[in-house]
């Protein structure tokens, strides 16, 4: 059968018969212990074959993966722990066995995604003696296309997660959109950039006040993937803070680490689009990115200010650390004039309040269609990662009221940061679109500093996996 390369992690085959390996790689649930030709043994060690759990007997060239069931989810959670495990042994080449219709990207993800290491400013590489894992399959010939399918979708959110986890002096508005034009070049995409006297005539004055401040100016990226005879039209929009000091609403020192992670959904635009280019997908996208950076000086923002916003709304800044949906607020506005779109979706790192209400593991999602809102949750079940839909309110919405202005860009108390934030977006969507908008707030899930799942420290890539299924199932 054929194989395929995994970009700088090693070859993924897939065949129809085994063949010898250096190591086997098995799922053994609590009950499959009991019946295991190796009992005797696992049980003398103490394994108890729990969710996550890695027993690695070398002698025996056995890799245990413990699992809770057979499902995908736990499959690649499980095969994430284990392939560390083995990329630090000195071992060459693994098999699993049993691969079906049911698993196989599940152990591509755990493998890829699990097995990713971000070690770009390292000046002593660590290198894996694993070169080959072979997936064995009596349906081999029929799962070559979802291997191949499989592994872009994967690739392309370890390039999500490459972009995420650069360091601010890397990346800034400037090189966000040479990155863009890159992508362009190399996967046949459309592209078109705006620098400020661009924004300037497009009177995109809430993004500009945020990137005032920063010697770095700001941009806004286009990408386009146009294939003939499109079934559908997607907006892909993408917050791209490359850094964000919080501005002179400073942020304290410790919360200001890990804010290369504001340029998630921006990033994640890009992984999205770069997959679906590449599976050769037959609906139209577009990711518009707004690429900004925040930070402090004589000519920063402040509170107190009035923004007039591309859409002629007047916004009273009461916090210059509310920054991403100011900046939003603009590239909507101009997406919605550009491209008429069956659906627009959002990413954003936007508030620390999703975190608060949903934990590191959830995206929070807003929109006011509930229809949408369940097919997106359905594509995330799919996909392996986990939304939660939180509820539009209209008494939350007054609590962006000024005095002053015609909205606020904070709320007036300190409850339901998320939803508050989504409403204030919402301001920006044009009455014909309100049904066809979700916001996506990945700041709980676009970065962790504790492996879980098939994510490893730094970026996730989150929203990824989840609208490349959507987009698949148009």
């Amino acid at each position: 059968m054929g194989e395929q390369k995994l970009e700088n992690i090693m070859k993924i085959q897939l065949n129809q018969k085994p063949k010898k390996c250096d190591v086997t790689i098995e799922f053994v649930t609590k009950d499959d212990l009991k019946k295991h030709s190796e009992s005797k043994l696992l049980a003398s060690s103490g394994y108890k074959a729990e969710q996550d759990s890695v027993l690695f007997l070398y002698e025996k060239g056995v890799l245990f993966c413990g699992v809770e069931s057979k499902k995908a989810d736990d499959i690649r959670s499980s095969l994430s722990f284990g392939i560390r495990s083995l990329r630090s042994s000195e071992f060459k080449t693994a098999t699993i066995n049993g691969i079906d219709a049911k698993n196989i990207r599940a152990v591509v993800e755990g493998i890829v995604l699990g097995g990713y290491e971000f070690d770009f400013y390292k000046s002593t590489k660590k290198k894996s003696a694993l070169k080959e894992i072979l997936l064995v399959s009596s349906e081999a010939k029929e799962l070559q296309s979802t291997l191949e399918d499989a592994l872009i979708v994967a690739n392309a959110t370890n390039f999500t997660r490459d972009l995420v986890n650069k360091a601010p002096q890397e990346i800034y508005p400037e090189v966000l959109a040479n990155i863009a034009k890159d992508l362009a070049s190399s996967n046949s995409l459309e592209c078109t950039i705006l620098g400020e006297d661009e924004l300037l005539k497009e009177e995109m004055n809430a993004m500009l006040a945020v990137g005032r401040a920063s010697i770095h100016e700001s941009r806004l990226i286009h990408l386009s993937y146009k294939p003939k005879n499109a079934k559908k039209v997607i907006t892909l929009v993408g917050k791209g803070l490359t850094y964000d000091s919080g501005g002179l609403s400073l942020k304290p020192a410790t919360s200001m680490v890990t804010m290369k992670m504001d340029k998630a959904g921006a990033c994640a635009t890009l992984g999205i689009i770069k997959a679906i280019s590449e599976l050769k997908l037959d609906i139209e996208v577009h990711a518009f990115i707004g690429a900004v950076e925040n930070m402090i000086g004589g000519n920063a923002y402040k509170p107190d200010d009035i923004l007039l916003s591309r859409s002629k709304t007047t916004i009273e800044v009461r916090n210059t650390d509310a920054e991403g949906r100011l900046v939003l607020a603009d590239v909507l506005s101009y997406a919605q004039d550009k491209v008429k779109a069956d659906a627009i979706f959002d990413f954003a790192t936007l508030t620390g309040a999703c975190m608060v209400a949903l934990g590191q593991y959830t995206t929070g999602i807003m929109s006011h269609s509930h229809k949408l809102k369940h097919d997106m949750s359905r594509s995330a079940s799919d996909a392996g990662e986990m939304l939660c839909s939180l509820p539009f309110n209209r008494h939350l919405k007054k609590l962006l009221k000024s005095d002053i202005a015609d909205i606020s860009n904070t709320s007036s108390k300190p409850y339901g940061g998320a939803i508050t934030a989504g409403l204030f977006l919402d301001k920006f969507i044009k009455d014909e679109n309100k049904n066809r908008w979700i916001h996506f707030d990945i700041a709980p899930t676009a970065y962790t500093e504790s492996p879980w799942d098939c994510n490893v420290f730094g970026a996730t890539g989150a929203g990824v996996r989840t609208m490349v299924e959507y987009i698949k199932g148009l």
